[in-house]
């Protein structure tokens, strides 16, 4: 039995992609993520889902009589059951209204079960120990893709006795594991996708064109390109060993090195600064000092000698203290990476508050090669 020639050419070039990959795989550089860490798959975020529900069992801290649509949702299920009740008589605190969520897979298959979270719609002070009656959960084409129904996780507790109440966290709020069941697919296939198009998780010029880049290195040929900050494209090859599947298995193991914004983060709320890789800082000479005053009344009482019929005097003695901390003027040599921004601040023996308004003051004088986020 003889080969075709053509056929030893591709059987070759395989085996070299192959090979390529491997070696991207085992050699992982510094800064360097998979393509699977920083991209989507286009089309793959999953389809929201929503549904309103009834969580029962709770110990007195569900609705009151206020929540109408509780009230009109219970007695509309207790009629589904044969017990016929006017919804404005139902006077119950063990119930409480609430909205069920999820996030449906665009491959999730019938029988599959997801997480959902349940959220109060009413004024119910908590959800704890409470069970979700059956709820089906309907997408924005109003399909329902399948129900959710279970007992209720809380991360809280609301404990309320009297006039004192303990609370931690949010009561209010699921979640029930594996709550949602799959009774209907969206019918999403690989087969249906003309091309293999990622969606970067931070839009970016040049960490689009370095994915298109490391594909077409590790493919050998001209197979990707990037179409935008945010879009890579990369063709969809019909004889690819394992198909499809093994294709994009095979793209999100590439490695690519993601090109950041140098970026200076400050959160003046919790004096917290995050310093980026890439932030950089100008020759620039500071001066960073500290003004501290304490003022201190002293009473100081006077009495009068015996017999003299004075009376007592009493005055406050004011002592004022005014003391400055600095350390004069220190000049910055100019710092190409992180490590000599840090070097340099600590230099200075300022506090992370300190260095918020120095990093401030950096900006206005155009010294710092970065951007200045504040939140």
């Amino acid at each position: 039995m003889t080969t075709h020639p053509l056929n030893i050419h591709r059987r070759t070039a395989w085996i070299a992609l192959v090979a390529t990959l491997l070696l991207a795989f085992t050699l992982t550089a510094f800064g360097q993520q998979r393509i699977k860490d920083i991209a989507n798959l286009e089309g793959q975020g999953g389809i929201p889902m929503v549904g309103y529900g009834i969580v029962v069992g709770l110990e007195g801290t569900g609705d009151s009589p206020r929540s109408l649509f509780t009230n009109q949702a219970l007695g509309n299920m207790m009629e589904r059951f044969g017990i016929s009740i006017s919804s404005d008589r139902v006077r119950t605190r063990n119930v409480a209204g609430v909205m069920v969520t999820g996030t449906l897979n665009n491959f999730a298959k019938p029988g599959q079960r997801l997480d959902v979270t349940v959220s109060s719609l009413g004024d119910a002070r908590s959800l704890q120990g409470g069970t979700l009656l059956l709820t089906p959960l309907v997408a924005t084409d109003q399909t329902v893709y399948g129900v959710a129904q279970g007992p209720l996780s809380i991360g809280g507790f609301h404990i309320e006795q009297g006039a004192v109440s303990i609370r931690k966290n949010a009561s209010c709020v699921g979640r029930i594991p594996n709550g949602f069941l799959v009774e209907q697919s969206p019918g999403k296939t690989l087969e249906d996708m003309e091309n293999i198009q990622f969606v970067l998780n931070d839009p970016d010029y040049t960490t689009a064109r370095r994915m298109a880049d490391a594909i077409n290195t590790a493919f050998g040929r001209e197979v990707a390109s990037a179409l935008d900050p945010v879009s890579v494209v990369v063709e969809k090859l019909e004889d690819y060993p394992g198909g499809t599947m093994a294709q994009i298995s095979d793209l999100e193991l590439l490695l690519v090195t993601q090109d950041v914004e140098a970026r200076v983060v400050v959160n003046e709320r919790t004096g917290t600064v995050v310093i980026g890789a890439d932030v950089g800082i100008s020759n620039v000479a500071i001066s960073h000092g500290t003004l501290s005053i304490s003022i201190v009344n002293t009473p100081v009482i006077s009495q009068p000698g015996a017999f003299s019929q004075g009376q007592t005097v009493s005055r406050n003695a004011t002592q004022i203290e005014v003391e400055e901390q600095g350390t004069g003027v220190v000049v910055m040599e100019e710092a190409a990476n992180v490590g000599d921004v840090a070097a340099a601040l600590n230099s200075l023996g300022v506090t992370p508050r300190d260095i918020i308004a120095i990093f401030q003051a950096l900006q206005q004088a155009g010294a710092l090669r970065g951007e200045l986020v504040i939140i």
